[in-house]
């Protein structure tokens, strides 16, 4: 909004001429995002403990120590992300972009879905909430329409293809399967995020890695000259998702003031479902998907504990780990939750900076 209003009005006044920059838009973004989670944060936290009272129901067959340190803490803290999220890329983004009105639409459609899973958790008093399927329903109804918009708005050569880390040119054309395989990526790393945020801070942090190494791709895919200098696809127009990227990065840090141990709040399904499918279209729109599993090879770690937990339980009886996810492995195994969440922390920085890696190794 503010490029549209304040930049014709350059000659007028000088220093408007600064909106027309994707770096200080990305810039403001951030510091506008981490501005309204902050100041907005005590009171929503307020209004969901006076609604929710008991706050969000805890897993009967979690870690012990959930029942007791964690019972009574709001959930739905997602809505405090989103609300920043939102009001700052609609500030700063160019509007007339439709990839960002996409990835808008994709983040807050997920939102929406977390929303009544957690309310369904807390008028139920249960951990269940909305029914697996009618979730994975909505997710995947959502995911579709995004992915045949992100193919209609690409260039025909990029439409329905597939990018290949750490090769040059070398382009895989899906056909229509690709609205299928985006949307896959989009409902898989929403899920993968939603798995991962089981300890207080542990999914917010590598969101915003995640959000900040995509920052850099869109900024760079987005750009002729350094798409063709680094040998990676050139996709028109996504240059302008780095903005939504430093939003979500602002956001995040305002809430991590919050969720930080002991949380006041958690984000709940409709921050991490929001989150993770954000990131997922984030992916499709720059041609990075391959790349999303690096750099968020952590929720890809809790994922994969997951299927692996099931499947030999199915098939052999026995557990491979003592809990899944992941994270709950270690807490049984008696790691201190501040250990278990700063130790996730560095190897989602590792491999952010191994995904990143994938830009210039080709």
């Amino acid at each position: 909004m503010l490029p549209l209003l304040l930049t014709p009005l350059a000659d007028l006044f000088s220093p408007f001429n600064l909106f027309r920059y994707l770096t200080f838009r990305t810039g403001g973004a951030v510091v506008t995002a981490l501005a309204i989670a902050f100041l907005m944060g005590p009171a929503v936290i307020g209004w969901l403990k006076a609604k929710q009272r008991e706050g969000q129901p805890i897993r009967e067959d979690g870690p012990e120590s959930h029942l007791l340190t964690k019972k009574g803490t709001p959930t739905m803290g997602g809505a405090l992300i989103l609300l920043a999220l939102v009001v700052s890329t609609l500030l700063w983004a160019d509007l007339r972009n439709l990839h960002v009105w996409t990835v808008l639409l994709v983040t807050c459609g997920f939102g929406l879905i977390g929303f009544f899973d957690d309310f369904l958790k807390l008028t139920k008093r249960n951990a269940k909430g909305l029914p697996g399927r009618l979730k994975l329903a909505g997710q995947i109804s959502v995911s579709l329409a995004a992915a045949i918009m992100f193919a209609w708005i690409s260039e025909p050569a990029l439409s329905t293809s597939l990018a290949v880390p750490f090769f040059k040119a070398l382009l895989i054309d899906l056909g229509w399967f690709f609205i299928v395989f985006a949307a896959l990526v989009m409902v898989g790393a929403s899920n993968a995020v939603n798995l991962t945020d089981g300890l207080d801070g542990l999914a917010i942090v590598p969101v915003m890695i995640a959000a900040s190494c995509f920052a850099l791709i869109a900024y760079l895919v987005g750009n002729a000259v350094f798409s063709n200098y680094l040998q990676i696809q050139h996709v028109p127009g996504t240059g302008e998702l780095a903005v939504l990227c430093g939003a979500l990065v602002g956001a995040g840090l305002g809430f991590l003031w919050y969720n930080a141990p002991p949380a006041m709040v958690f984000m709940g399904d409709t921050g991490s479902l929001a989150l993770g499918g954000g990131l997922g279209a984030i992916s499709v729109a720059t041609k990075h998907e391959l790349v999303l599993a690096i750099i968020g090879g952590l929720f890809v770690l809790e994922t994969v504990s997951v299927i692996v937990q099931v499947l030999s339980f199915k098939l052999t009886g026995k557990r491979v780990f003592r809990m899944a996810p992941l994270h709950h492995h270690f807490e049984k195994k008696g790691w201190a939750e501040p250990t278990i969440v700063i130790r996730f922390w560095i190897i989602a920085v590792v491999l952010a900076i191994a995904g990143l890696s994938t830009l210039k190794l080709r």
